[in-house]
C-alpha cells in the first residue's frame, strides 16, 4: 500500500500487488491528528457557553445573587408603589427588588373595608331598619393576627400592574400621618 499527501492527512491508496490481486478490499484513511481536533474544539466551546448561560440562569433564579443583565432593578424608584394584584387586592409600598420571578415589596399598607352601623332612629330597630355604611381604612401589614414581617414577596404572574404614587396623593397622605402618629406614641 502506498501512501500520498493530501490537503494535510495521509490517504492510502488501493495498489494491486504482482499478481494483479488488490491487496485490501476497503481503503484506509490514516489521520495526521488535526483534522479531528477542529470539532472537538467546537464541541467543547458549545457545551462551555451552555454550562455558563445555564448557571447563570440559575444564580439569578434561584438565589438572591444579583447578576449584569439579568433582573430589571433599574427600574426601581424611592416612592410609594400601590401594586393591583389578580386577586383583587392592593397594596401600597416601596419595591425593594424586581427579579424576572417576583417583585419584593417593603413598608406595607393595604385597604380594608369596615362596616360601621348608622345611627338608629328612637324606634326599637328590626332588621329592615339596621342600616350600615361601608368604609375604606388603610391598614399596616403586620398588625393581623398571624403576625407577618413587613416584607412580601409576590410573584410577578400574580401583578395586573403597578402604579407610582403622588406625594400628595390621599394614600400617601395617609400613611404618613399613620407614621407620624405611631412615632408620637
Amino acid at each position: 500500500m502506498a501512501y500520498k499527501k493530501r490537503g494535510g492527512r495521509q490517504v492510502s491508496e488501493i495498489i494491486p500487488d504482482e499478481q494483479g490481486d488488490i491487496d485490501q478490499g476497503i481503503q484506509d484513511f490514516a489521520y495526521d491528528g488535526n483534522s479531528g481536533g477542529a470539532m472537538k474544539f467546537v464541541i467543547v466551546a458549545l457545551v462551555a457557553v451552555i454550562i455558563l448561560v445555564g448557571g447563570w440562569y440559575l444564580l439569578d433564579n434561584y438565589t438572591n445573587i444579583n447578576l449584569p443583565g439579568m433582573s430589571s432593578d433599574q427600574n426601581l424608584s424611592n416612592g410609594w408603589q400601590a401594586i393591583f394584584l389578580s386577586n383583587g387586592q392592593v397594596y401600597f409600598g416601596k419595591v425593594e427588588k424586581i427579579t424576572d420571578r417576583d417583585l419584593v415589596l417593603t413598608d406595607i399598607y393595604y385597604l380594608q373595608v369596615v362596616t360601621k352601623p348608622l345611627q338608629q332612629s328612637q324606634e326599637a330597630p328590626t332588621v329592615e331598619q339596621t342600616q350600615s355604611q361601608q368604609e375604606l381604612t388603610l391598614a399596616k401589614l403586620g398588625n393581623e393576627l398571624h403576625g407577618p414581617v413587613d416584607r412580601m414577596v409576590i410573584n410577578r404572574d400574580q401583578i395586573l400592574l403597578t402604579e407610582q404614587l403622588k406625594e400628595d396623593s390621599k394614600v400617601v397622605t395617609a400613611i404618613t400621618a399613620y407614621v407620624t402618629e405611631q412615632a408620637q406614641k
